[in-house]
């Protein structure tokens, strides 16, 4: 099995992640949607500017997430992701994610100017594609 090709497909298909924080030794997870650029090895999600999550990743950008499976149990993994404000607008990028998600809320005109975009880079990944079938791979 090619893990690196079941990597990209469920990076290209997937919409949604669990993104863990953790501020002072306290963790807090929430679901996010997601954009993964392949070229540029770069996850990219957005974000209300006023809430608690850019806090927490502005005091700690080190991150976790797992994709959320929309088939079985397949899903990517992540252990040591950093995080980052984007130096790319949410504008810029908003043509990706709403050809991913059309129904995605950057879709709203109001919305836009109230996000902040992140981006995710890391250098490994766990591909789980079931029980039986996962690897730890290079990105």
């Amino acid at each position: 099995m090619d893990f690196k090709k079941e990597y990209e497909r469920m990076m290209e298909k997937q919409t949604a992640m669990a993104i863990a924080t953790a501020v002072d030794g306290v963790p807090n997870v929430r679901i996010v949607n997601f954009y993964y650029d392949e070229e540029l090895k770069t996850l990219y999600f957005s974000t209300f500017g006023n809430n608690q999550k850019v806090v927490e990743l502005g005091e700690n950008p080190h991150v976790a997430f797992t994709t959320i499976p929309e088939n079985g149990e397949e899903h990517v993994r992540v252990k040591a992701g950093v995080v980052k404000k984007s130096s790319v607008s949410v504008e810029t990028i908003k043509a990706k994610f709403l050809s991913k998600m059309p129904e995605y809320i950057m879709s709203i005109p109001d919305v836009l100017p109230a996000l902040i975009l992140f981006e995710i880079t890391f250098d490994e990944a766990d591909v789980v594609i079931d029980f039986e079938h996962m690897e730890t791979i290079a990105v």
